[in-house]
Formats: structure tokens, sequence, C-alpha cells
């Protein structure tokens, strides 16, 4: 039976997890984030053992994701069709399972001790980020609400995107979080100048990323162009209704005759049907107005291949070669069903259609088109940045396209924003989103949004941009630098532990 002071700090924690998505888009207050989770070292520096921390973790993860990923339940219930209290449920347990994430590091905090500052500064923040990085990919990921992705793009923080990735931005995050919390901690002791020097590295490594973000890490390759991006606003519980299919074309092949763009993009299975189904006068039509352009049209659709295989791709049409890019990470449950024997009957349940998608290759090419190399992701891929430039430096422009309409008017489309956001800085490249119902956006190489098209209107976004040459050093080792740091930082506090009341 918990005593009440312990109730208490679960439910302090539980707050302090639930205000951290504050510091996330849509509200954007970067700086909370610190604040937060110090508190949450806090309350760890004063629990009883490794289990009571372990749990305080809990409580501060399971605050933090309900906050912050409940609109999953939106998609299962609103758009899913699942009964409501079954998707809630699965709503809950989705959320405690990350929540165990921060439960982990609660514990390892504990477990041993070594001097404050080496702690607090060093080994948890270290041992933090390698956590949210396996997160990034244990059962096949979910990096969402990763710490670092909350300092995108004001914050100085994100003047280190382009070296050490989104990783190295949450290590620099949570340290900094470290020692504000040893702020209070040792002023508690009177031991305030012992934490100086730590205090005085991290605000140094502030004021080096404020200046970070001057540098220009890569150049414009001398070409622009014109590209167009479509946002259709068809309905989710209407866009699979064979009844509304022809006004879901008619509608398509209107906003891209309306657009003079040399690059005209479609979001993510903007036509409700396979590739092959189309008629063929109506791809006919799409590719002439390309050519007409002297350009292409990016047309997002279901593609399914005479063996039985379908995918979730995206088909260029116009001047160039027809060329197709297939989704490689697809989503758990949405577009595949891991544990089938399991959960197979469970998820058929769902109003989700083509629960079943094939797998693109892994080392897909970048499209030639509108005389500019095209590196093509799909929706939920570009959480992921080592997989992003696996199209890189050879790309100049990356593109996403997604339907984020099976989220409906959650904070889901301002977050995902917000990672596609990160993967520009990661890679010093324009990315061009082409969404269904928000957020339509071009952003810039500096993670600043150029130009946005307001949510769920039907709008044509068109803007002028350049092509991108060069490689930032995440391109070029991608998340290997901030996990050697993590690693290296962890080798140094296990070689100067100590047990447990030492």
């Amino acid at each position: 039976m918990p005593t009440p002071r312990r109730t208490a700090e679960w439910a302090l924690a539980a707050g302090l997890g639930a205000l951290t998505v504050t510091g996330y888009a849509p509200f954007g207050f970067y700086p909370l984030p610190l604040l937060t989770f110090a508190g949450l070292f806090l309350l760890w520096q004063r629990a009883a053992d490794a289990r009571a921390a372990a749990l305080t973790g809990f409580a501060f993860g399971l605050g933090w994701f309900v906050a912050g990923v409940s609109w999953v339940y939106v998609s299962l219930h609103t758009f899913g069709a699942m009964p409501a209290p079954l998707g809630g449920a699965v709503t809950l347990l989705f959320c405690a399972y990350l929540a165990l994430h921060p439960a982990i590091i609660g514990y390892l905090s504990r477990r041993f001790t070594l001097s404050p500052a080496l702690h607090w500064i060093v080994f948890v923040p270290a041992a933090f980020t390698l956590i949210e990085w396996l997160r990034s990919w244990l059962f096949t990921g979910f990096p969402w609400l990763n710490p670092g992705y909350s300092q995108a793009p004001a914050s100085p923080l994100a003047g280190y995107a382009p070296i050490l990735g989104l990783h190295g931005v949450t290590l620099l995050l949570i340290a900094t979080a470290g020692a504000l919390s040893l702020i209070r901690f040792a002023a508690l002791r009177s031991r305030l100048r012992s934490v100086r020097p730590w205090l005085a590295a991290l605000m140094l490594i502030w004021i080096t990323g404020a200046a970070l973000k001057t540098v220009a890490w890569t150049e414009a390759t001398g070409t622009r162009v014109t590209v167009s991006l479509l946002q259709g606003n068809i309905e989710q519980d209407l866009k699979w209704r064979e009844d509304h299919l022809r006004s879901t074309l008619e509608t398509y092949l209107h906003m891209v005759r309306a657009s003079d763009a040399r690059l005209i993009i479609l979001p993510e299975t903007a036509l409700p049907l396979f590739l092959r189904d189309v008629p063929a006068e109506y791809l006919d039509a799409l590719a002439a107005h390309g050519r007409r352009n002297n350009g292409d049209v990016l047309l997002g659709i279901p593609e399914r291949l005479p063996q039985g295989d379908y995918y979730n791709s995206v088909v260029s049409l116009g001047s160039a070669d027809s060329q197709t890019y297939r989704k490689q990470h697809l989503v758990p449950f949405g577009e595949f069903i891991p544990l089938r024997p399991l959960l197979g009957a469970i998820v058929s349940q769902l109003a989700i259609p083509l629960q079943d998608f094939a797998r693109g290759g892994i080392e897909q090419k970048p499209l030639a088109v509108a005389g500019e190399q095209v590196a093509i992701n799909i929706c939920y891929e570009d959480a992921f940045g080592e997989e992003i430039i696996r199209q890189l430096p050879q790309a100049t422009l990356l593109v996403n396209v997604s339907n984020v309409a099976w989220f409906g008017r959650s904070i889901a489309p301002q977050q995902h924003l917000q990672i596609a956001q990160m993967r520009a800085l990661e890679t010093g490249r324009y990315m061009l989103r082409a969404t269904n119902t928000g957020v339509t956006a071009v952003i810039a190489p500096d993670g600043r949004v150029e130009a946005a098209a307001a949510e769920f209107t039907r709008t044509v976004l068109t803007h002028d941009v350049p092509g991108m040459r060069g490689a930032t050093p995440f391109v070029r080792w991608g998340n290997l630098a901030a996990l050697a740091l993590c690693v290296f930082a962890i080798g140094i506090a296990w070689r100067r532990r100590k047990p447990p009341g030492k």
C-alpha cells in the first residue's frame, strides 16, 4: 500500500510528464522540458530505492505519453471503428509500454552511485539517450516525443542537429536538465561550488549551439524549382468509400491542372485505389500536365504487383521516365500486423483498409524528376533520421507525403511537422510535405517553416525552392557519433561506480 507521500510524488511525476508535452509543437515552449526533466531527476534523487525510482519514472512516462500520443485513440475508435472501451484500453496499454522506458532509467539511476555531477550530468543523460534510441527501433520503433524533437527548430541546441542528429540533441538537453537538478540538490547541501565547472561547460555548449545555427553545412546547387504541394482535405471517413471515388479523382485532377509548377506533389494514397485500376486516360492526363510544365507529378497511390504483393507507393508521371518509390518502414497494425497468430483476429476487426502492405527495398534511390534528385519518404518514415540519409548526399530535395487524417483534429499533425523540421536540420535539405489534411509545408534547411497551408482546407501550396548539395556531418556518420558519446560516458561511469549506499 503506497504511502500518501509516495502517492503525491507519483501524481507530481505524472503532472511533470504531461507538462513536458507543451515543450513540443504545437505549443513550442522548448525550455520547458529542461524544467520537467530536472524535476523528474529531483524526484529520483529523493527516491528511497531503485524500485521507487522506477515507479516514479513510470508515472512520469505515463503522464508524458498519455498527454502526448493519446491521439492514437482517434485512429482506433473514430476511424478504425474499435469499440470505445477497447480503444481506450489499447491506447492506455500502448502509453504504459512507452512509459517503461523512463521507468528503466529511474531504476538504473539508483542501482549504483557516483559523484553527483558525474551521475546526473553524464551517466543518467547518456543512459536516457540510449533508451530513447532503443525506443526508436525496438518492435520496429516509435520515436515520437523523443525529447530532442522539442528543440527543433528554435532552441540553441538545434544547432547540433546537423552534427549529432536527434539523439545528440537529446543527450545535451537531458544533461542540461541534470545540471539544473543539481543546482537545487547542491544548494540544499551548500555545495554549489562543486558543480560550477559543469554548469559553465553546459552553458558553453548552449552558446556554441547558438553559433552553430549560423553555419551553412550545405549549399544551393544553383538550380531552383517551383513546387506545388496539394492538400486535398478528403475526409478520412469518406476517403475509401466507393461512392466517393469519382469525387476524389476529380478533385485531384482539378488541383493538378490548376498548378503551373514544375514539380507537383500529391499526398500519401491520394487516390484510394490500386495504380493498375486507375483509368489510363486519368494517368495520361496527369502525365501530360507534368510534361506541359516541363516537369513531373508525384502521385501517392497503393500499388499492386502481378504476384499479389501491394505497396504504399509514390509514382512519378511527366517529363522524366516514370519512377517509383515504395514505402519501406511500415506502421505496425496500420500497414502490417505484427504477431499475426496472436493479434490478427483483433486487428482484422478494425475498419482499416490494406492492412498487409509489403515492404519496399532498403536501398532505393532518389527519383530524378523536375531537374532534381528527390528523396521520397512516406508518412511515418520521416521519424527515422538514419533511414532518411540512405538517399543522401545524392538527393537535392526531401519530400514527405502523408495522410494524418487518421488522427483527426489532434496535436499529431503539428508534432509530425516538427519531426520533419528535425530531418531538414539533420540533412541540410529542404523538406517538402504534401499531406491530405495538414500540415502541408515547405521547410528550409535550418528547420524553419517557409510556407504552410492551413489545416483542414483544400489548398494548392506553391513555392520556389533551391536544390541543395553537400553533406552535413550527420549525413556522413548518422547516429554513430551520438551513440559513441553515450557509450563513452557510461564507460566512465561504470569504471567509477560505487555500490548503493556508499
